[in-house]
């Protein structure tokens, strides 16, 4: 059986075990440059012991941000800043990745403390340049966006290229590509959000194609030896809506297009789904996905304890356990992992804490 404290091998890259610190947005950066905030947020998770350490939903273009804040990863100027991050995630051990992301139609909002709603331009905002598949607001606090023309397409695409050559030059070791919770590649995915009539749109094939075509994009420029992975939304849960199938069919083809990891959640795609929220509600999408499509996955969800995080990787339900809140609560939450299943001699203590580890 695997375990928790057990190295993850993804192409060259090998994670030291097999907890990860999910990507979660921190909402505090300028024109989409990281600061000492995202240094010792992510850095502090590293120093706690994770494998794997993935930065927050990072913007490939200022019009793909949720909030004003984001980060991103559009120009040249944003590649330094992350660079110093990265550097200090690897001295400590652990693996730094990225989620390269595209808000789509739930672009230009305020962060959640201040209210959320839309950003207006003389907040900072761009509601007028709000794309989407197809011209359907997500809410009445969202924009209303543009449907995007087969040139906009090309764009985002080429901007996804372009953010993962940037992400290689900062130090990234991995990056995933974020098509889940209602956000652009994700809601071309979605039937409740594509309504297109062209090659985008319509059926499972023409509806996975943006997702499909920015993968390969970006596999082309993502060197061979490092892994790749793709966070999708594994269900809406809403009647007629994409599907635990769906994902299954879909993270086939993520296969063969050079797709390592399948990082599962769910929800997004509209704001009123019913969903049933509960420890480890997440994780059979990823037991399923791993077994149906045999690929390697990563469980989310309120996974909050060691007992849970150790029987999903020991019975073969996910090959990786992001951690979001509980890692926000706790970032030595490996250690006190480690302690609690009797296997503190797999986690090395950073030297400067050693007489307290």
């Amino acid at each position: 059986m695997p375990g928790l404290f057990d190295p993850l091998s993804l192409r060259s890259v090998t994670l030291r075990n097999r907890i990860g610190v999910s990507p979660m947005c921190q909402y505090s950066a300028i024109d989409g440059v990281p600061g000492d905030w995202h240094l010792v947020h992510l850095g502090s998770r590293a120093v706690g012991g994770a494998g794997l350490v993935i930065a927050e939903a990072t913007a490939v273009e200022p019009r793909g941000r949720i909030s004003p804040e984001d980060t991103g990863l559009w120009s040249d100027a944003q590649i330094l800043p992350w660079e110093r991050v990265t550097a200090f995630i690897a001295s400590q051990g652990a693996v730094p990745a990225i989620q390269l992301a595209h808000a789509g139609r739930k672009a230009s909002t305020f962060a959640p403390w201040r209210g959320r709603g839309i950003a207006w331009a003389d907040a900072g905002g761009w509601p007028e340049e709000v794309i989407g598949p197809s011209a359907l607001q997500f809410s009445p606090q969202t924009p209303a966006p543009k449907e995007m023309s087969l040139a906009d397409i090309a764009s985002v695409q080429r901007a996804f290229r372009d953010a993962a050559v940037r992400a290689l030059q900062a130090g990234f070791r991995l990056v995933e590509l974020h098509a889940a919770h209602g956000y652009l590649l994700n809601s071309f995915l979605s039937p409740l959000s594509n309504q297109r009539t062209d090659d985008y749109g319509g059926r499972f094939e023409n509806r996975i194609r943006m997702l499909l075509e920015t993968v390969r994009g970006v596999r082309e420029v993502w060197p061979a030896a490092l892994p790749l992975a793709v966070r999708i939304s594994a269900s809406d849960w809403v009647e007629g809506g994409w599907t635990l199938q769906d994902s299954v069919d879909l993270a086939e083809r993520l296969k063969r297009e050079g797709v390592d990891l399948i990082d599962c959640s769910s929800g997004g795609s509209t704001p009123d789904a019913t969903i049933p929220v509960g420890p480890c509600f997440q994780v059979p999408f990823a037991a399923a996905v791993k077994s149906q499509a045999a690929i390697r996955t990563a469980a989310v969800g309120l996974i909050t304890t060691s007992e849970e995080a150790s029987r999903i990787i020991a019975e073969e339900q996910a090959d990786l356990v992001l951690l979001a809140r509980e890692s926000l609560r706790d970032p030595y939450f490996p250690r006190r992992a480690a302690a609690e299943l009797g296997l503190q001699e797999q986690l090395v203590a950073p030297v400067q804490y050693g007489r307290a580890w």
